[in-house]
């Protein structure tokens, strides 16, 4: 059963290019290292200070695999040393959930499916 880590991170609001440039660094690093990264994503409306990142992984036991993998990586540990030097990273909450809703039905065109409604229901005779 796959596993999804979803991390959320309190962040420097002055730190959000240094999230990013860490963001990237593990965007080359955690696919090498065995998980299927999602994506790192920084504040950009809202809150300045809260950022997410999530990957999948196979099992509890191929995390703890993993982990041992990225902390020996060159880049893996570059890029925490950056993490600890920089100091943007100001609280980090790891949690693994399981996918509840799947399996998901096919994504529909937005236009396609205007126009379909379009057709079964033409505009000024549907009555509410």
């Amino acid at each position: 059963m796959t596993i999804t880590c979803f991390i959320r991170y309190e962040i420097d609001p002055f730190g959000k290019a240094a999230f990013e440039e860490y963001a990237r660094n593990w965007g080359q690093a955690i696919p090498r290292c065995g998980a299927d990264l999602i994506g790192y994503f920084a504040p950009h409306e809202g809150s300045a200070t809260t950022a997410y990142a999530a990957y999948n992984i196979d099992s509890l036991a191929a995390y703890e695999a993993y982990r041992a993998r990225l902390a020996a990586d060159p880049a893996g540990k570059a890029n925490y040393e950056f993490a600890r030097r920089e100091k943007f990273i100001l609280k980090e909450d790891r949690t693994f959930l399981k996918l509840a809703s799947g399996p998901h039905a096919p994504r529909h065109d937005p236009q396609k499916l205007q126009s379909f409604q379009t057709e079964i229901m033409p505009e000024g005779k549907v009555k509410l």
